[in-house]
């Protein structure tokens, strides 16, 4: 069994016809995460079914300090400048602990 985890999950709600966009920014955010930053574990993008306009990131990092770390990335700072205009929300980010796997 892994060490326990701390786990972020972000939620977008989507422009219309901005997915594609939107998506593009986001995967970029994601690869640049899992092979650039030592301690992100995980970092999916997911299109949750019957919610068309929804993006939810679930993100997995070693520790606080790694997500802290994180967020002083150039490839998160690309992410914050791309995705205002292709939005109408950003819904309160959850923070959790993970402890399996």
């Amino acid at each position: 069994m892994s060490a326990p985890a701390f786990v972020v999950i972000a939620e977008f709600q989507v422009k219309p016809g901005k997915m594609p966009a939107f998506l593009e920014a986001a995967r970029d955010d994601a690869r640049h995460s899992t092979a650039d930053e030592p301690g992100c574990r995980q970092f999916d993008v997911i299109c949750p079914e019957g919610s068309e306009d929804t993006v939810v990131f679930y993100e997995v990092y070693d520790s606080r300090a790694a997500f802290d770390a994180h967020l002083e990335t150039p490839h998160l700072e690309r992410f914050r400048q791309a995705f205002p205009p292709l939005i109408v929300e950003e819904r309160p980010v959850r923070f959790s602990r993970r402890d399996y796997p």
